[in-house]
């Protein structure tokens, strides 16, 4: 009974510690949304249709949208601009219409005048979201029927169509998206995780652009690199992460001296000066999921 008892208890302990971590790289070019026009429940499609000018952050949807209770659908064109969507139906004219409402749009300056543009095709419905540049959930807007204005609404706190989703996949059937909680660029791989008592940590490498704007500050760059650490509790329930870089345009990191052990499990990075922080030391410890800071 005592062997049998002591086995048992060699599988659990082996399965609880055998759990993986996993990290998958999606990267979307379509959404699929729900919503409401004066409460009357919609879906909406959107997908990537091509950049405006230079800025991941303006870009081209098409799509299309129904009231749920008939599925019929209605065709959209418009504008992703940091957080705001303008779609338009230009009616029987709608593909001949949203070619020339693309043709016009060459510059983030004709972007803040979509509205102006596309009035002057005559759409048949317009609706707006996200104009308060809030991050609420829903996120509200306003449908433009003729000489009629009604409240809109999508469920969702982004609405952001193109994303870089990198997924954490946890034990106990969890998933978490590094797109929601540490930014959208994605980039990140995984090095190495660690369980314990007192909870758990997941060790992440990232290389990704410094701006979605090519045209703007570090557009150009080579982008941003360094580490981040991922803590969590014995249950895996996620409670906060930290960033280490090791370049950055964003921050004037360059040059940074990289020394590894002959098994690869410790790593050393001599990190200059940056704008916000003097010189110092990363320790990275692989094997233990962990990073220490010294001068």
């Amino acid at each position: 009974m005592k062997k049998i008892l002591t086995l048992l208890l060699s599988l659990t302990f082996t399965i609880l510690f055998c759990q993986k971590v996993e990290l998958r790289k999606v990267t979307d070019s379509s959404q699929l949304f729900k919503g409401e026009i004066a409460g009357v429940p919609i879906t909406m499609q959107l997908h990537y249709a091509g950049i405006a000018d230079c800025s991941l952050y303006q870009y081209f949807v098409e799509g299309w949208y129904y009231y749920d209770k008939y599925q019929k659908k209605l065709p959209l064109t418009g504008i992703y601009d940091y957080g705001k969507l303008a779609l338009y139906n230009f009616g029987t004219k709608h593909k001949q219409n949203s070619s020339k409402l693309k043709e016009q749009i060459t510059s983030p300056q004709k972007v803040e005048k979509i509205a102006e543009i596309a009035q002057n095709l005559n759409p048949k419905e317009s609706i707006i979201f996200g104009e308060d540049q809030t991050k609420d959930n829903p996120i509200s807007g306003k449908f433009h029927l003729g000489n009629k204005v009604l409240p809109a609404q999508l469920f969702t706190g982004n609405d952001m169509i193109y994303r870089y989703n990198n997924y954490l996949i946890l034990p106990n059937n969890k998933k978490i998206n590094t797109f929601d909680f540490i930014n959208q660029h994605g980039g990140n791989e995984l090095i190495s995780y660690v369980s314990g008592e007192k909870g758990n940590r997941v060790l992440l490498y990232f290389e990704h652009s410094s701006n979605f704007n090519a045209c703007g500050r570090c557009g150009a760059s080579e982008g941003e690199k360094g580490y981040r650490i991922l803590y969590f509790t014995k249950d895996w329930n996620y409670k906060r992460y930290e960033e280490f870089l090791t370049e950055s345009c964003l921050e004037n990191i360059y040059d940074t001296v990289e020394t590894k052990s002959k098994d690869g499990k410790m790593i050393q990075l001599k990190v200059g000066k940056s704008d916000s922080l003097p010189a110092h030391t990363l320790t990275v410890d692989v094997k233990n999921a962990l990073i220490v800071k010294s001068k």
